[in-house]
């Protein structure tokens, strides 16, 4: 009597294939739902959530959270204290402070949002590619990264921006996202190194799988949690960037709204009680970095896990 063997059909392993998938993706919606919920039960992740949601909602609705409008001029009553009339005082043109902070979210806001944007899909881009493929091509790519990361963010922008119209914002957003275009990329490359040399990569590759199905459906899913906390820090360092180029003059314009603008045109003026029209431009953004190291920091412990 002989025993005899079946091997799964053309179909049976189509099968297969398509339960791994779902497995696969069920496990990822179950992490990301623990994820979630334990997220939701970080305090420092609502404070800072609640933070970036009060600019977010500034920088969308300034007309209505402004009491007053932002370039009405008093020169009369001008460097006044915060009172009720003006809560935060006037600037050196009798300028309501208040209002001109909510203006000026809009455009720090939009620029390192932007910037951070696109910086993140670039380096996401660059650091797939040279995690995936290795050899030649990461040693070009990871050597064009050396050499941006050699010379120190802002000083860098200020050599691009000495060159070009600094005064436009949106030139302003490229070259932050040009900046930081390169330390996502080695973010990016270092987790692909890692996620390129486990099974389900080689699975893929003996399915013949296309290059670009593999990385963005099946590498990059899996380097969402690295890239998301990439991202937080990436918008931290935008703000402070934008800020900084602005109060070198690099930025937006004189007559410009921009935080950073305020705090260099009433610089000279912290003295006394004249100290408004500089202090609470500067508290706008050192909250609003704090918000979002908060949200930052959160991500990262709850990825880490």
């Amino acid at each position: 009597m002989t025993e005899t063997t079946t091997s799964p059909t053309g179909v049976d392993r189509v099968g297969l294939r398509e339960l791994a998938r779902e497995r696969a993706a069920e496990e990822r919606r179950t992490r990301r739902r623990e994820r979630r919920q334990l997220l939701l039960r970080k305090p420092s992740f609502l404070f800072g959530a609640a933070i970036l949601l009060f600019w977010f909602a500034c920088a969308l609705i300034p007309d209505v959270i402004a009491p007053q409008d932002p370039a009405v001029q008093d020169l009369l009553g001008k460097l006044k204290e915060p009172s009720w009339k003006h809560w935060w005082g006037t600037d050196v043109l009798g300028r309501d402070v208040f209002s001109r902070v909510i203006d000026g979210t809009r455009v720090i806001v939009f620029v390192a949002l932007g910037a951070t944007i696109i910086a993140t899909i670039v380096g996401t881009m660059l650091g797939l590619i040279s995690g995936y493929y290795k050899g030649r091509v990461d040693d070009v790519i990871m050597r064009l990264a050396d050499i941006f990361s050699a010379i120190p963010t802002i000083v860098l922008a200020l050599l691009i921006t000495s060159t070009v119209d600094s005064k436009s914002m949106l030139i302003v957003m490229f070259i932050i996202a040009l900046v930081f275009s390169p330390i996502v990329a080695r973010t990016v490359r270092s987790s692909v190194l890692g996620e390129s040399e486990l099974d389900y990569v080689a699975a893929a590759r003996l399915r013949t799988e296309k290059t670009p199905h593999i990385l963005f459906a099946e590498v990059l899913p899996n380097i969402l949690p690295a890239l998301a906390v990439e991202f937080t820090v990436r918008l931290g360092y935008a703000i402070f960037a934008m800020a900084t180029l602005s109060f070198l003059g690099a930025g937006a314009g004189p007559e410009s709204s921009d935080w950073g603008t305020q705090v260099a045109t009433h610089f000279k003026f912290l003295n006394g009680l004249n100290w408004s029209a500089t202090i609470f431009p500067a508290g706008a953004i050192a909250s609003l970095s704090l918000g979002v190291n908060m949200v930052q920091d959160a991500l990262t412990e709850v990825f880490e896990r």
